[in-house]
């Protein structure tokens, strides 16, 4: 891969539209797709991994990231902070790795205005209430949690005539088959 730069790809959608697991098996299918790790304040669930999931930190901690100019993009979701750090992104597309962001909107348009040839691709739910089954057979969030989340939901969905391709998520593998066509 010398010589070759990477794409920059951002992957967002609605919480529990299955952008994890749409993330976990893109990286089966391509040696050159590298998933950046963001770092987030909110409380690590059971089977997650500090490191491998996400960098869990403190909020003190977190704002020392970000007073140190060490994220791509940062912001508050649902009262937690969710950030990409700039350093595993810019190093891994200068060594030729098309690298996946899996972030929320507003940081999806952060990191668009600072990095114009990022691809955009909203993955949205089959209908709201497939989403609202989603999230419910997580069995991680509380009844007020996901009417958060929906609410939250409403208002991104509405911007996803602002990216670069939407990708129905009815069956992860259509899903997955479509996004590896537009990477």
């Amino acid at each position: 891969m010398a010589g070759k730069t990477g794409t920059l790809v951002i992957l967002t959608g609605p919480s529990g539209v299955g952008k994890g697991s749409i993330v976990a098996e893109l990286v089966k299918f391509r040696e050159n797709l590298k998933l950046s790790t963001s770092v987030t304040t909110r409380e690590k669930r059971s089977k997650e991994k500090d490191g491998v999931d996400y960098f869990f930190r403190t909020k003190n901690e977190f704002m020392g990231m970000v007073n140190a100019g060490e994220f791509l993009e940062y912001a508050d979701y649902n009262s937690n902070y969710y950030g990409t750090p700039v350093n595993y992104v810019f190093d891994n597309i200068n060594a030729g790795f098309n690298v996946i962001l899996e972030i929320e909107v507003k940081g999806a348009f952060q990191v668009k205005r600072k990095h114009p040839s990022a691809v955009l691709i909203f993955v949205v739910p089959p209908s709201m209430a497939e989403l609202v089954l989603r999230l419910r057979n997580r069995r991680t969030n509380t009844e007020d949690d996901i009417m958060r989340r929906l609410a939250i939901a409403e208002s991104e969905l509405v911007k996803a005539c602002e990216f670069d391709y939407i990708v129905v998520n009815d069956k992860i593998e259509n899903a997955v088959d479509e996004i590896l066509k537009l990477i």
